[in-house]
């Protein structure tokens, strides 16, 4: 009987540690989802992080790169306070690369689900846009964004520059230069702070090894990684940083010296085939409004 009872115990103190790691603390959406009927966001399942407000027939469509979807709430609210004509906004912020073959291919799939809407404003890295400079009828710079290491909180692996990135214990969340842009810029910050030798050991010797991860969606996945102990640092966006911590996340922010830095222009575009001229037009006066440039900033970005 004593034997059982231990028994018993044991197998709760499992099923106890078993729900505790299933519990999904920093998963997003980090963002406050819109009200509805019903919410059925399951952590780490079903949350869709990425894409916003209203799916169906949207009186303005906006493709934000990624890096930009903590500012979705405050800019989607105010931009309805000052134009209330437009109810229903539709939005993703997936990474800018995938954003744009969506845009060249006309769809994307996320998985089960095929949407096939026409953005009216793209917003995405000043190279980026260049890129794709016959799909727009106008542009325009609002803000810009620098190059940091996120850590966890109290920095457990030491790290204070780019050079130890390269260290055997250090594990690295890397953007994939091949689905994100940013990802090319950083490899340009190890360029700058340790010639060809560190580019190769972090993007290619530690990628085989395992101890460098490269992302798919670097804004999600970086700081997840960070939280959740599978990475000791991940170079984002400053704004990201400021972003988690904002929200009470245990993320501390290492600063690239400005030798090594790469600094980003965002432009947001408009497309000359947007199916809502008009509001894209009020979108992007709003978006040099002090009320846009005040939440930008809010959030580690520069305006003028």
């Amino acid at each position: 009987m004593k034997n059982f009872l231990l028994l018993g115990l044991t197998i709760a103190l499992l099923g106890a540690q078993e729900i505790k790691a299933q519990e999904h603390r920093f998963d997003p959406p980090w963002n406050n989802p819109p009200e509805s009927a019903l919410n059925f966001t399951v952590p780490g399942i079903d949350n869709i992080p990425d894409l916003y407000g209203d799916i169906e027939n949207p009186q303005l469509t906006v493709f934000f790169a990624g890096n930009q979807f903590m500012v979705v709430d405050d800019l989607l609210a105010s931009f309805k306070k000052e134009y209330p004509q437009y109810e229903r906004i539709f939005v993703e912020t997936l990474p800018p690369g995938i954003l744009a073959k969506q845009i060249k291919g006309g769809s994307i799939t996320i998985g089960n689900l095929r949407l096939t809407h026409k953005p009216d404003i793209y917003t995405a890295s000043k190279r980026a846009i260049n890129e794709m400079a016959d799909y727009f009828s106008y542009t325009q710079v609002y803000c810009y964004n620098n190059i940091c290491l996120m850590v966890p909180a109290g920095n457990p692996g030491n790290v204070s520059t780019l050079n130890d990135l390269g260290k055997e214990n250090i594990r690295i969340s890397m953007p994939n230069p091949q689905w994100e842009g940013i990802g090319e810029q950083i490899k340009a910050s190890y360029k700058k702070a340790g010639g060809e030798q560190l580019v190769k050991k972090i993007m290619e010797d530690k990628v085989k090894d395992g101890s460098t991860y490269l992302t798919k969606i670097h804004h999600r996945e970086s700081p997840m990684r960070i939280l959740y102990n599978q990475a000791d640092a991940a170079p984002v966006w400053t704004s990201e940083v400021v972003y988690q911590k904002l929200i009470g996340h245990p993320v501390e922010g290492i600063i690239i010296p400005d030798a090594y830095n790469t600094n980003a222009s965002y432009v947001a575009a408009k497309l000359k085939k947007a199916p809502h001229p008009r509001a894209a037009d009020d979108f992007l006066k709003f978006m040099k409004s002090p009320t846009a440039k005040f939440i930008y900033r809010k959030y580690g970005f520069t305006v003028d």
